[in-house]
């Protein structure tokens, strides 16, 4: 790693946070009990993304005979059900394992909560680059974002080209009406971390079930697929790994088409959860929206993307959900991150563009 790679990783790390502190000594004991790991202490950083489970990176060993492992494991504090499901994102990962979709090699599960805790995993730490800001603006050009880019929509086509039942995922979720079932689910995962009154999410609440698309699909679904979830090479501009899937399930496909395209909505800056909304895309190298989604369609066969608005508007109305619990663990001091709080706001945004976009 050259200094410069190393500044970088380090910028992404920090210690690990008071409320997230764990029994070093007990992981360190399980780890070695699982895997064949270099003498030396164990030591512990804690990466500075992750709003819903706090992820570490884990060091075992000196120079060449060093080890790295990346550990996700679950938060403290009374959670909301089926949320931060680190065993089923254990579980898709190693199904993925030997696919055309580049995930890191998961090394060992544990559901023992007397070890640390909480449920985690360990995985491989793979290293390369991630681009928090959706503009990239640490690529090194036009080229180099358009090439990006291209690389990031054909792992998407990727994912929803394989077969669930063929890589022992078949009963991974369940098959059919899953918009149905996910405009119900965060509408009452809305509800149960709810603040305060918003016009724009009652909206979406009451409209979202009446228009639903008519066709149903069933693949994997990511669930949170975009460019801070992906790692790529730290030379080439390619995937080499996708990363977070505690929401993936089997869905509709185009649920992640439509989740990922909210960058086209969004207003445009250098940072996490901004878009592409005021920017001059021609310039930067980054495609349109219509031009991304005829690639997506050229990949998966598919004659175009019917209905795309509705899954952009479902997308940004399910992170408004999924922000508003963020920052209800924020309001009750159990979230992953300190910078929680910030996303109360958010919500509201959210929910206006999706009915800008619907109503």
């Amino acid at each position: 790693m050259s200094q410069g790679e190393s500044d970088k990783a380090s910028a992404e790390l920090r210690a690990v946070r008071e409320a997230h502190r764990f029994d070093e000594a007990s992981l360190e004991r399980y780890l070695r009990s699982q895997l064949e790991l270099p003498s030396g202490p164990l030591r512990v950083q804690q990466f500075k993304g992750g709003q819903s489970n706090p992820t570490f990176l884990l060091e075992l060993g000196e120079g060449q005979t060093s080890q790295r492992y990346v550990l996700r494991k679950k938060p403290p504090g009374k959670l909301l059900p089926s949320a931060h499901a680190v065993e089923r994102e254990c579980r898709v990962l190693r199904a993925l394992q030997d696919t055309d979709v580049p995930v890191p090699r998961v090394r060992a599960l544990c559901e023992d909560t007397a070890v640390i805790g909480t449920a985690f995993y360990v995985m491989d730490h793979v290293q390369g680059r991630i681009f928090r800001a959706p503009l990239m603006p640490r690529a090194s050009g036009p080229e180099e974002r358009a090439a990006i880019a291209n690389a990031t929509i054909r792992t998407l086509g990727k994912l929803h080209q394989i077969d669930p039942a063929s890589v022992g995922l078949a009963d991974f979720g369940k098959a059919g009406n899953y918009m149905q079932r996910q405009v119900s689910r965060w509408g009452k995962q809305y509800a149960a971390s709810k603040t305060e009154e918003l016009a724009d999410m009652n909206f979406l609440i009451e409209w979202l079930p009446r228009h639903i698309p008519e066709g149903d699909e069933t693949r994997i679904a990511h669930g949170d697929f975009r460019l801070e979830n992906l790692i790529i090479h730290p030379t080439e501009p390619r995937v080499i790994a996708v990363l977070d899937w505690e929401l993936a399930t089997l869905g509709h496909p185009l649920a992640d088409l439509g989740y990922h395209c909210m960058l086209y909505h969004l207003p445009a800056g250098d940072f996490t959860g901004s878009g592409y909304v005021g920017a001059d895309l021609e310039s930067l190298g980054i495609p349109s929206r219509d031009a991304y989604v005829e690639e997506y369609a050229r990949i998966t066969g598919r004659d175009g993307v019917p209905d795309l608005d509705y899954f952009v508007a479902f997308g940004l109305f399910r992170l408004a959900a999924i922000l508003q619990g963020v920052y209800k663990r924020g309001l009750d001091g159990n979230a992953s991150s300190e910078t929680a709080l910030r996303f109360g706001p958010m919500v509201q945004v959210l929910a206006g563009i999706a009915r800008g976009l619907v109503g």
